[in-house]
C-alpha cells in the first residue's frame, strides 16, 4: 500500500514537472509574439499614413516634413554587422582551435579569465576606446590610402568595435563545442597517421560545423542589437554608406538617439517603434533562416 502511494506520488511529481516546463516554454514563445505584436500596434499609425514599401525603400529622413525613409538605417545596420562578422569570425575560429587543441594548460589559465573580462566590459567603454583609438587610426592612417577624406566615424569603426565586443562570446561558445568532440575521434585520426592540423581540419571542424553555425547565429543576433558602442563611432548620418569609410546610422542607434525627443511631432513615436519592429523582424528572419540551414547541416552529417 505504501509502495503504491509512493509510486503515485512520483508519477504526480513527474507529471507536474512536465506541465510546468511546458508552460514555461510556451510562455517564452509567447513573449516573442507579445513583443512583436506590441511593436506592430505601436507603429500602426505610420503604416496607415505610408505604405510599408515606401518606408523601407525611402532614403529621406525628415520628421518635420513627415518623411520617414528607413533604407539608410537598414543598410547601416547590415554594413556594421557584416563587417564585424567578417573580422571576428576567422579570428575567433583560429583562436578557439589554438586554445582547445594546441595551447598549454598554463596559457589557458591566463587566457580564459581575460576572455571573461572582455565579455564583462560595458559597451560604453568599448565606445570610448573606439573614439580614442579606432576613429583616429582610420582617419589618419588607414583611410588616406583609399579615399580622399574620412572623419574616421564610419561603418568600419563600428564594425571593428563590434567585432571586438562579440569575440569573447564566439570564442567561449566555440571552445565548449570543440571540447564536446569525443577524444576517441581525435585518437583514431592520429593513429591513422594524420597530423594534428589534419585532425583539426577533417575531424574537429567537420563534427563541429553545426555548433559553429549556431555560434555565428548568436553572434550576429548580438551584433544586430548592439547600440551604445556603435552609436558612438558610426557617425550617425542618415545616408546609405558607399564604402566602409562612410558614416552610417544603424537602427539601434536611431532608436537610442531619438526616442523621448521631439515626440510631439506627428508619427515620430510611431516611426521609431517601426524601426524597432524592423530590427525585430530582421533578427527573426535571420534566426529562422539560420535554423533551417543548421537543420540541413545536421541531417547531412547524420547520414
Amino acid at each position: 500500500m505504501i509502495f503504491g502511494t509512493h509510486t503515485k506520488y512520483r508519477v504526480f511529481k513527474d507529471s507536474l514537472a512536465r506541465r510546468i516546463m511546458l508552460g514555461l516554454t510556451v510562455f517564452s514563445l509567447l513573449l516573442a509574439v507579445i513583443v512583436g505584436l506590441s511593436l506592430y500596434f505601436k507603429s500602426s499609425s505610420i503604416l496607415h499614413e505610408h505604405s510599408l514599401w515606401s518606408l523601407l525603400s525611402g532614403s529621406s529622413w525628415r520628421p518635420f516634413k513627415g518623411e520617414f525613409g528607413f533604407y539608410p538605417f537598414i543598410m547601416g545596420t547590415l554594413w556594421v554587422t557584416a563587417i564585424s562578422i567578417f573580422i571576428a569570425l576567422p579570428l575567433c575560429i583560429l583562436t578557439s582551435i589554438f586554445l582547445s587543441e594546441y595551447a598549454h594548460p598554463y596559457i589557458k589559465k591566463i587566457v580564459f579569465p581575460l576572455i571573461d573580462i572582455l565579455a564583462g566590459i560595458p559597451p560604453v567603454v568599448y565606445g570610448v576606446w573606439g573614439i580614442l583609438v579606432v576613429v583616429p587610426f582610420i582617419s589618419e592612417k588607414l583611410a588616406p590610402h583609399f579615399v580622399e577624406f574620412s572623419s574616421g566615424y564610419s561603418v568600419l569603426a563600428g564594425g571593428i568595435v563590434l567585432a571586438i565586443m562579440i569575440m569573447p562570446l564566439i570564442i567561449s561558445i566555440l571552445i565548449e563545442i570543440f571540447a564536446a568532440i569525443p577524444k576517441e575521434l581525435r585518437d583514431a585520426s592520429l593513429s591513422l597517421g594524420a597530423t594534428n592540423w589534419q585532425t583539426v581540419k577533417f575531424v574537429v571542424l567537420r563534427k563541429s560545423l553545426p555548433g559553429i553555425v549556431a555560434a555565428i547565429v548568436l553572434a550576429v543576433s548580438r551584433a544586430f542589437g548592439e547600440t551604445i558602442a556603435v552609436l558612438m563611432v558610426c557617425g550617425n548620418m542618415s545616408a546609405v554608406p558607399k564604402s566602409v569609410f562612410d558614416s552610417g546610422y544603424p537602427l539601434p542607434a536611431l532608436i537610442a538617439n531619438n526616442y523621448g525627443e521631439m515626440m510631439s511631432l506627428p508619427l515620430y513615436d510611431s516611426a521609431l517603434m517601426l524601426a524597432a519592429l524592423i530590427l525585430f523582424v530582421i533578427i527573426l528572419i535571420f534566426n529562422a533562416a539560420s535554423r533551417i540551414i543548421l537543420t540541413r547541416i545536421e541531417r547531412r552529417f547524420a547520414l
